[in-house]
């Protein structure tokens, strides 16, 4: 199995303590010599945009997020349980459609700007409060 560390993962290990720098350096060892190792408890992420995106435990909180393919193993990210899952489920891997490099994608909500005109009415009068621009969330 080829085994693979991507530069967002190196970026994440680095925001860590010594200490879970450390204990997710042993643990990417392990799972480089035997990814079939059941202390890694390997775990599919089911909300990820990816399917093959799964965990594997470094530590009671520390999650390590990798790409799983039939013939290859990429670290993507390192972090505490919530945010490494969060992480996860904002990303995918994709070819970029010039260079055919393997590129991990992010997606995110975008706000959408409109603009509402606004009318006050009280008591039968009728009051002109001006225009404002909310913003809406999406997908």
């Amino acid at each position: 199995m080829k085994f693979w560390i991507a530069d967002t993962f190196t970026d994440s290990l680095s925001r860590l303590t010594g200490d879970e720098q450390k204990a997710v350096k042993m643990a990417a060892f392990d799972l480089q010599m035997d990814p079939s190792s059941p202390r890694l408890q390997f775990r599919r992420l089911d909300k990820a945009r990816d399917k093959n995106f799964w965990s594997t435990r470094v530590s009671r909180d520390i999650r390590q997020i990798g790409h799983k393919a039939a013939a290859s193993l990429l670290l993507c990210y390192v972090d505490h349980h919530h945010k490494a899952y969060q992480s996860a489920e904002r990303r995918k891997l994709a070819t970029h459609p010039n260079t055919g490099a393997a590129q991990l994608v992010e997606f995110c909500k975008a706000a959408k700007e409109i603009t509402v005109e606004c009318c006050l009415h009280y008591d039968g009068l009728v009051g002109y409060c001006g225009r404002f621009t909310p913003v809406l969330w999406g997908h």
